[in-house]
């Protein structure tokens, strides 16, 4: 898992959002003052904003306030839904680029573990 970090995805058919917007929605709606706050990244083709919290506990209050979707008000006056959760929580695929007849699956899972919880 990512550490304290809450990944924020805008619906792609909304307007595009400005940091502004984004700073002011976070402080006004999430009610995240500065110092919740230690870094805010913004994926704009994307429309994803990732937010890494000062502590943990912060960000399972968001979590649990939230309940993982929020409104976001456009200045047109359009609302569109935001997806909110933990970053780093979807699945990932990962290419091995040595024959898997070199490594044991033991090996292969040893290190892949590092990385999340392995599916087969």
């Amino acid at each position: 898992m990512t550490d304290r970090i809450l990944e924020c995805v805008f619906d792609l058919r909304s307007p595009r959002i400005t940091a502004y917007q984004i700073h002011e929605w976070i402080y006004e709606e999430l009610k995240l003052p500065e110092n919740d706050v230690h870094m805010i990244q913004i994926d704009g083709p994307r429309q994803r904003v990732f937010i890494k919290f000062a502590n943990n506990e912060r960000l399972q209050s968001t979590l649990q306030t939230t309940k993982g979707q929020m409104k976001f008000r456009h200045d047109n006056g359009q609302f569109s839904m935001v997806e909110i959760e933990l970053a780093g929580m979807d699945i990932r695929r990962i290419r091995i680029a040595i024959p898997l007849s070199e490594l044991s699956d033991r090996t292969i899972g040893d290190v892949l573990t590092k990385y999340g919880k392995n599916k087969k």
